[in-house]
C-alpha cells in the first residue's frame, strides 16, 4: 500500500439495511427519490450504530476501570474512583439490556411490536 492509496476516494457503504428490505406496502423510493418510509432505514441504521458504540463504551470503561483498580496500589481514593468507573460501566450495560427487555415485555404483553420501527402507510 502506497501513500497515494490514502488520497483515493473509496465508497463508504455505511447503510446496513437496504431500501428493499423494508416490509411496508409502499416503496421507500420512487424513481430513485426517497419517500417518508426511508426514515425507517435511517432509524434502523442509527440504532445499529448506537448499540455498537454503547458496547464499545462499556468495554472500554470496563477495561479502564480494571486498570485503575490494578494500579491503585491500595490507595483508598484511587480504589474508590476505579470502583465508581466499574460500577458506572455495569450500570450502563444493565440500562441498555434493561431497556431492550422492557420493550420485549411490552411486545409480549400487548402484542404491539415496539421493537420494530415502522411508519404506517
Amino acid at each position: 500500500m502506497t501513500i497515494l492509496n490514502l488520497f483515493q476516494p473509496h465508497p463508504v457503504l455505511a447503510q446496513t439495511k437496504d431500501w428493499s428490505q423494508i416490509a411496508s406496502t409502499k416503496a421507500c423510493s420512487i424513481n430513485e427519490v426517497a419517500t417518508i418510509q426511508g426514515i425507517e432505514c435511517m432509524f434502523y441504521n442509527i440504532l445499529q450504530v448506537v448499540v455498537f458504540f454503547a458496547g464499545i463504551a462499556f468495554f472500554c470503561m470496563f477495561i479502564y476501570g480494571g486498570f485503575q483498580y490494578l494500579f491503585s496500589s491500595n490507595d483508598p481514593k484511587k480504589t474508590a474512583v476505579a470502583s465508581s468507573t466499574l460500577t458506572m460501566a455495569i450500570v450502563g450495560l444493565v440500562g441498555v439490556i434493561g431497556s431492550w427487555l422492557i420493550m420485549s415485555l411490552i411486545k409480549n404483553f400487548t402484542g404491539i411490536d415496539v421493537t420494530n420501527f415502522k411508519i404506517p402507510g
